[in-house]
């Protein structure tokens, strides 16, 4: 029996040696880990506008109810919803011509009333000649006097009321306060109306205010004349300007945020009021920013970061990132400018990994 197994415990211990070698020999021949292709772009500094995101709403610069100044029926309307008017243009008439025979009967009695006190000078003048060669008594001068005095008050208070009546055939005839376009047309043909009536809406369409929101912490940076630029859906990738020219005093308590205003031209009414905007005001142009690709920086987690290539390894690096500038990232803290990082191939990668840079 011994001599069986010692044979047998001779060829294993002789193995142990043999396998110990053949693995030393596999370790000292194996691979090191190939570097992992990469393209790459440095960290840059650009001239970029310092802007505040807003939306808002577009409003007519001016708006206005056109009301009833007399008292009458519509006889006409001259325009209709939609049409664009001018300054000064008629809109409608409201009993014009019985307010044209009132001043015409008010224009007769001026006229009557002219005369009668022309009498009464040539009476009063006939009076003090008379008196002065002493033939009138002085009963019939005060007389005369007295007539004339009537005369004359009675001619001023029929040209008062011939004002008053040209006054109302003036606003018989409905005007439009300024440029505009009609908005709506609530009176018609026949109706009665009295003062304060309303009859139509206008607007002026050809400038219009864009009112937004800011934050108060910008409070002493919304100044006049700041540049706001924006977009409505009605006209995709076509971007309106504006300038500021209003800021509200106050901040709403519940929002914790103030208004300001834009004037906004719109000479070729492509843009109506009502409509909901969206855009940028520019609190500063062309200030130093420094940059990534867009497509460098990895994000997960709330964490973002970025692979630096520092010789022929990549490093990982957090940054803090700001606004996205087209193809760009805002790059506000974690690299510096003129570094290096990692644009295309980073999810292969992991920090110290070697990396070969390709075109």
């Amino acid at each position: 029996m011994k001599s069986v197994l010692l044979p047998s415990l001779l060829a294993l211990l002789g193995c142990l040696p043999l396998g110990c070698s053949r693995e030393s020999a596999a370790s000292r021949t194996a691979k090191p880990t190939p570097p992992v292709p990469v393209t790459v772009a440095r960290v840059e500094t650009r001239p970029v506008d310092r802007t505040l995101a807003i939306v808002g709403t577009l409003h007519a610069k001016d708006a206005a109810t056109v009301s009833a100044e007399v008292e009458g029926r519509v006889e006409r309307t001259l325009v209709e919803f939609g049409d664009r008017v001018t300054a000064g243009q008629e809109l409608a008439w409201i009993d014009t011509d019985s307010h044209a025979a009132r001043a015409h009967q008010a224009q007769a009695r001026v006229d009557q009333a002219r005369a009668l006190a022309h009498g009464a000078e040539l009476e009063l003048r006939r009076q003090q000649e008379l008196r002065r060669n002493g033939v009138a008594a002085p009963a019939d001068l005060d007389g005369a006097e007295a007539q004339a005095d009537q005369a004359r008050a009675a001619l001023k208070a029929a040209e008062a009321t011939l004002a008053v009546a040209r006054l109302d055939l003036e606003r018989s005839r409905i005007r439009a306060p300024f440029d505009a376009a009609v908005a709506d047309r609530i009176a018609s043909v026949g109706d009665f109306v009295r003062p304060g009536s309303s009859l139509f809406r206008v607007v002026n369409d050809g400038v219009l205010k864009f009112i937004a929101q800011a934050p108060e912490g910008f409070a002493p940076q919304v100044v006049r004349d700041l540049p706001v630029v924006f977009t409505v859906d009605a006209h995709p990738g076509r971007r309106f300007e504006g300038r500021v020219f209003l800021v509200s005093p106050q901040v709403n308590l519940s929002t914790r945020m103030f208004d300001f205003g834009a004037l906004v031209p719109n000479a070729d009414r492509q843009l109506k009021a009502g409509t909901f905007a969206r855009g940028e005001l520019v609190l500063e142009r062309a200030v130093p920013t420094r940059v990534a690709p867009l497509g460098a920086v990895l994000s997960s987690s709330g964490v973002s970061r970025v692979f630096v290539v520092d010789g022929a390894a990549a490093q990982a690096r957090v940054v803090k990132t700001g606004r996205v500038l087209g193809d760009a990232l805002e790059i506000l803290s974690g690299v510096s400018e003129g570094q290096t990082v990692v644009v295309t191939g980073h999810g292969k990668l992991a920090d110290g990994m070697l990396v070969e840079v390709r075109p």
